[in-house]
This record gives C-alpha cells, sequence and structure tokens, in this order.
C-alpha cells in the first residue's frame, strides 16, 4: 500500500528481459514492495547506489513503459505508522492514458489525460486518481479524458514539469470506486451483506 507522494527520482540504469534496474537513494530490503511510476514491484537485488526489481509479463503488458526509460517516480511501501497524506493506493495499474493537452495557468496547469471509457467510468470529479504513481484530484471527467490540474509545487517536485503531448502514462483508479463498480455489476448474481463487506474490509 502506498499514498501516492513521491519520495525520489530514480534513475533507469536498464531494463533487460524482465529486471528493471535502478540508481536512487533508497535502500530496500530484498522483497521489499517499492512503487516505481506507481506500479508495485518486488525489490530483487541491492547494489551500491541502487536495486532491481522484477516485471512479470502482466505488468509489461498494462503500464507505460515508454516512461520508465529515463527517470522515475519512487515510493517506498507505506509502514502502519506513516502519515497519510495522498490517498490509498495500492500500485495495480488499471491502464495506460496519454496526454492529449497541456494549459499553463498564472497558478497551476492543466492536464488533460485521455484514457478507455472502462477508466473513465472510476473517474469521479473531486475523486482521486494515481497517475505515474502521483496522488491528484479529478477536476473534470468528460466523454474521452479527465483534466487535473496541477500546482506549481507538484509541478517543482514531480517529472509532471518535463511531460510532453502524447506520452503515455499510468493510471491507478481509487481502490473504492473499484469495489462499489464491481458490487454494483454483479448485484443480480449475489447480494452484498456486512459479513462480505467486512471481509474485503479486512482484507486491506
Amino acid at each position: 500500500m502506498f499514498t501516492g507522494l513521491v519520495r525520489e527520482f530514480g534513475k533507469i540504469r536498464g531494463f533487460h528481459q524482465n529486471i528493471l534496474t535502478l540508481e536512487a537513494k533508497h535502500r530496500p530490503k530484498i522483497g521489499d514492495s517499492i512503487a516505481v511510476n506507481g506500479a508495485c514491484l518486488t525489490a530483487i537485488e541491492i547494489f551500491k547506489g541502487g536495486f532491481s526489481v522484477e516485471l512479470s509479463e502482466e505488468t509489461q503488458a498494462n503500464i507505460a513503459l515508454e516512461s520508465h526509460q529515463n527517470l522515475v517516480h519512487i515510493e517506498p511501501a507505506l509502514r502502519l505508522e506513516d502519515r497519510l497524506d495522498g490517498h490509498l493506493v495500492q500500485g495495480h495499474i488499471d491502464g495506460i492514458g496519454k496526454i492529449s493537452k497541456i494549459t499553463p495557468h498564472s497558478v497551476g496547469t492543466d492536464f488533460f489525460i485521455t484514457a478507455n471509457s472502462d477508466i473513465l467510468a472510476l473517474c469521479v470529479p473531486k475523486g482521486s486518481i494515481a497517475i505515474n504513481g502521483i496522488s491528484l484530484t479529478i477536476n473534470e471527467v468528460f466523454s474521452d479524458c479527465i483534466r487535473l490540474t496541477l500546482i506549481p509545487h507538484t509541478l517543482q517536485t514531480t517529472l509532471f514539469g518535463n511531460y510532453k503531448l502524447g506520452m503515455k502514462v499510468n493510471i491507478e483508479t481509487d481502490m473504492f470506486a473499484r469495489m462499489v463498480q464491481h458490487f454494483l455489476s454483479h448485484k443480480q448474481d449475489s447480494s452484498l451483506t456486512w459479513e462480505k463487506v467486512d471481509r474485503i474490509l479486512g482484507s486491506y
């Protein structure tokens, strides 16, 4: 579990077969979960100045690999004693979006990100979303995209300030929105009981 707040930028040293190697200050332990551009990955090797993580075929097929070529956002897994500032992020990427429009303002910048209908169905105005691992608030939802407004601080402390039109990004929708959609879509097949709710919440 993560919060969607960047701890540092990692530099990609190489990506061979299923192994992604990064330079970073963070020193994980073997088996630790680390969000790399929002995707929860497992540390399999530690070396001086960095670490390596393993990407399954499923992960490679569902993340924006083109955004894992230079600098990436890194966030270690949340600890129980940590402060929760962003929103609860699982590191499970729902799909890939594309930056279709960037509109600077006197304070902040609007980013329009296109996505497929399945992802947009889980987007709620003023709700939370994670883009490349960054916890953000959705301002508007359109038929083919969402609008996000990033304040200058976010642009300075994340890689968003370097993002260009057409760039693909990882999207993770709010997990509670996914749960509600799942319950509603399966309502005809099975009734929702408090026992089921308790069991699902207990898994978190």
